[in-house]
């Protein structure tokens, strides 16, 4: 066998036989999910407590959308498993709406980490005829972006007062 593929199996020895608590999941930095939004999340204090910004893809109207705070709290995981969290974002400035997220942190044995989440998403109505139609439920599923030290989220963002004034 040579060196290269002893190595490879070496490698591979070790990842396996790393534990998850080895393998930690940690929810601060900047995060993607499949419809491209954005997640940064500040660091997680002692007590589990977090905040952050959202920057959505998908707005309810369509419109511009801007960096939404989120704030939320991690469950601290036990021996050998993965933290549980909840979030919840105020949509802000474009939508009249709330989202709660509740989700799991893996670390897979490449060292990928994935954020799965179910959110519930509640739009403001007009009376209570129409409460029928004002809440959605969806799944996302994040991974994270790497990218240099520091709150990048508002660069990322685009600018509205620069897309309104541009039409026509």
């Amino acid at each position: 066998m040579g060196s290269g593929a002893l190595a490879l199996v070496l490698a591979l020895a070790l990842a396996t036989c790393v534990t998850p608590a080895e393998r930690k999941c940690q929810l601060s930095g900047l995060w993607r999910n499949e419809q491209d939004s954005l997640m940064e999340i500040s660091a997680v204090r002692d007590n589990g407590d977090f905040q952050g910004k959202y920057l959505t893809r998908v707005t309810l109207a369509g419109g511009c959308a801007r960096a939404s705070p989120l704030k939320g709290a991690q469950q601290q995981p036990t021996e050998g498993g993965w933290p549980t969290f909840a979030f919840t974002v105020r949509w802000d400035k474009f939508s009249n709406a709330t989202t709660a997220f509740a989700g799991q942190c893996f670390v897979d044995v490449a060292g990928k980490e994935t954020l799965t989440t179910m959110w519930l998403l509640r739009e403001a109505v007009g009376s209570l005829e129409e409460d029928w139609k004002a809440t959605r439920v969806g799944r996302n599923v994040f991974t994270r972006k790497r990218t240099p030290k520091g709150k990048v989220l508002p660069s990322l963002s685009p600018s509205c007062e620069d897309a309104s004034s541009s039409a026509p």
